[in-house]
This record gives C-alpha cells, sequence and structure tokens, in this order.
C-alpha cells in the first residue's frame, strides 16, 4: 500500500475492504517520510525491512525481490497516483489506485499504456461500482427493462466542506482543497466524477459534450460547487449537480435513470435499496440480498436481505474482482479487465476527462465543450 497511514480514512477503509475477502495479505508499505513510514509499519505490524519513506524506492526493491508483490494498493492524496502507478507498473506489478487516476489525459494514456507493455492489470476504485444494487441496475438496463435511456438526473450534495471555509489557515486546509494535491478542480474531479462512473458503469451511455458552472464559495482556491448540462451520443440529456457546502447533507449522491418504459433510482445513502417505477405500474423497491435479484447483483451478496452492507463491503467488491482477474492472469487465462466488474484504468481516465473539460468549460464561461 501507498500512502493510507495512521490517521488516514481511507486507507483503513481500503485494508478493512481488502481483508473481508480473505484472498490477499498486506506485506509492504510506503508513506511521504521516514517517521510517518515507521509509525504505518509498527500499526499494520509489517517487517520494518519492508517500510519504505519513498514510494519509488518500495517499487525498486519490492519488483527485484524473488516474492516481489503480486500489486499495490495507492491511496496516497491525487498528486501521487500517477508517479506511483508509472512506478510500479515499469516493474510489472498490478496496481489499483484511488481515483482519480492522474491529473491529464496524456498521464492517463500513459498508465494505460505501460499497463499493457508490462502485462499489468489496473483498477480504479470508483466506489459505488461495487454496491450490491449498482449492479442490479446496471443488469436490469442491459436487460432493457426501462428502455431507452432519454434522461439522467444526477446530485451529489455534501456538507463536510462548509468547515474548510470557516478555516483561513491556508496550511491548516485539508489537501483536498489545495491545488498543488487535488488538481484543477475538487468538487467536479472528487464528487462530480462519481456521478459521471455511475452513469456510464450503469447504462453504458457516452458524454458528448458538456457545459458546466463550477464555483468557489468562500474564497476556496478550488470550485466547492459543479452544475453540469450532459448531452449523450445516443440523444440523451443529463443534468448533473455536486456540491460540498449544502448545510445539512452528509453524502447524499442520487441518480435516476430515466428511461422510455421506467426509470431505476439509485441513493447511495440507502444503498441497500433500489427504486424502479415503471409506466402503468407501482413503485417498486428492490431490497439487496434477496432471491429475486439478477444473477449479476447476487454474487456480490455478502449477508442476508435486512442486513445493510455499505462502504467496506462495496469497496471489497471491488477488490474481489480484482483478485478474481489476477489468479487467473496467474492461471494463464486471457484477460478481458471489462469482463470482470470492476472499474478499469479506461474508466479512470474517462473521468480525468470529464474533469478537465468541466474546468474547461467553467473557464471558457460555461460554454458546450466537446469530450473528444
Amino acid at each position: 500500500m501507498v500512502g493510507g497511514g495512521p490517521g488516514a480514512f481511507i486507507g483503513a477503509v481500503h485494508r478493512a475492504a481488502i481483508r473481508l475477502n480473505n484472498n490477499a495479505d498486506l506485506v509492504c508499505a510506503a508513506e511521504a517520510n521516514e517517521k510517518m513510514a515507521k509509525a504505518m509499519g509498527e500499526d499494520l505490524r509489517l517487517d520494518p525491512d519492508r517500510v519504505y519513506d519513498d514510494f519509488t524506492k518500495m517499487a525498486e526493491i519490492e519488483g527485484a525481490r524473488e516474492d516481489k508483490i503480486d500489486w499495490v494498493s495507492i491511496v496516497a492524496p491525487n498528486g501521487f497516483h500517477y508517479p506511483a502507478a508509472k512506478a510500479f507498473l515499469l516493474q510489472g506489478i498490478n496496481v489499483v489506485c484511488e481515483k482519480p487516476l492522474c491529473f491529464t489525459e496524456e498521464e492517463g494514456d500513459d498508465l494505460k499504456n505501460t499497463a499493457k507493455n508490462n502485462n499489468c492489470l489496473f483498477c480504479v476504485t470508483y466506489t459505488n461500482t461495487g454496491q450490491v444494487m449498482t449492479k442490479q441496475a446496471r443488469a436490469m438496463v442491459k436487460k432493457g427493462v426501462i428502455g431507452d435511456i432519454r434522461m439522467v438526473i444526477a446530485e451529489y450534495p455534501q456538507d463536510w466542506m462548509l468547515d474548510v471555509l470557516d478555516n483561513t489557515v491556508e496550511d491548516s486546509r485539508p489537501w483536498k482543497a489545495d491545488p498543488r494535491y487535488a488538481g484543477r478542480s475538487a468538487c467536479a474531479g472528487d464528487i462530480g466524477t462519481h456521478i459521471e462512473n455511475w452513469v456510464f458503469y450503469v447504462s453504458g451511455l457516452r458524454i458528448e459534450k458538456l457545459c458546466c458552472n463550477l464555483d468557489a464559495f468562500g474564497g476556496s482556491p478550488l470550485d466547492n460547487n459543479a452544475e453540469i448540462l450532459v448531452k449523450f451520443t445516443n440523444g440523451a440529456t443529463g443534468v448533473y449537480w455536486a456540491s460540498q457546502v449544502v448545510p445539512g447533507y452528509e453524502n447524499a449522491l442520487r441518480v435516476r435513470l430515466i428511461g422510455e418504459k421506467g426509470t431505476i433510482e439509485f441513493i447511495q445513502e440507502e444503498n441497500n435499496y433500489l427504486k424502479v417505477y415503471l409506466r402503468h405500474e407501482p413503485e417498486k423497491i428492490y431490497s439487496r440480498g434477496c432471491d429475486y435479484l439478477e444473477e449479476e447483483a447476487k454474487r456480490y451478496v455478502r449477508i442476508p436481505c435486512g442486513h445493510p452492507e455499505g462502504l467496506h463491503e462495496a469497496f471489497a467488491n471491488i477488490y474481489k474482482d480484482f483478485c478474481r482477474a489476477l489468479l487467473d492472469k496467474h492461471d494463464g487465462k486471457e484477460i478481458d479487465e471489462g469482463s470482470y466488474g470492476y472499474p478499469t484504468v479506461d474508466m479512470g481516465i474517462d473521468g480525468v476527462r470529464f474533469t478537465n473539460k468541466c474546468v474547461d468549460s467553467s473557464e471558457a464561461g460555461s460554454i458546450w465543450v466537446g469530450m473528444e
């Protein structure tokens, strides 16, 4: 693991998710400096010889070992994703990386090509793809339950950035509000991309062009509110709203896919359920864990219906699929990463392109910009 040491929320989530599958062991780690690395190694009870204060050193040493690691999980701040991922790919080590994949499309293409040239698998952890009811929605769209999709309405309000705005000390702001580590965008890049990825993962819809307005309330150096109009290649339209400064909202991702025959609604804070509205029929609520779910969804269920699953299980399902692909690779099988269910490097590149196009549009006066 690169990053995610003591006190890092997301690193602990990733490690807990990996343990849920009981098919991988954490054997080495890297952090930003010697003090942080030592604390991480002690906290995780790792061999001191396999704890590093530099990810490049870790990649080179681990890549040369007879018992080299099979894969690395990169959970460091955004600015480290590209160089860390490339360092491990060059050593022939498979990569799982937090989103965003990197900052530019050129970097994304470079990682894709480097992975291909070194025969490496690459997963980008868009969390909500691992939700059981995301899998159910995807299967239902594939079966044509709601017909051709005409509109997508999505929102993702949070309130945690309000506290950041109250902090006027620049050095005390979280890295997600710092362009040096977060890149060109905070809100659109951090949570807007979750909307973009969920919609594509479930529906297969490709964005043709978008028109975006980004706001940076409270003098923030990066956006904390994003309003995005979308037009898809199939003629469908979309409205995306993401904001991190909405009082009273915690993590309220909500997506409606509106088709010619019906509507599917996914609410992240109620992720054990999926709402379906078909023409001339009453509202249906599908419950995670029940026998009537599609097979594509049922194989990700971990506990019976009525017992809530959540964030850790979603991450665990992504790692489950990635490790399944790794085991097949070890067995010499031909690997088509897109068929395993985890978010691929191509989806990571899509997210980077989406973020940059949002910023481009907003900076140009909220004009329509093409995705190519």
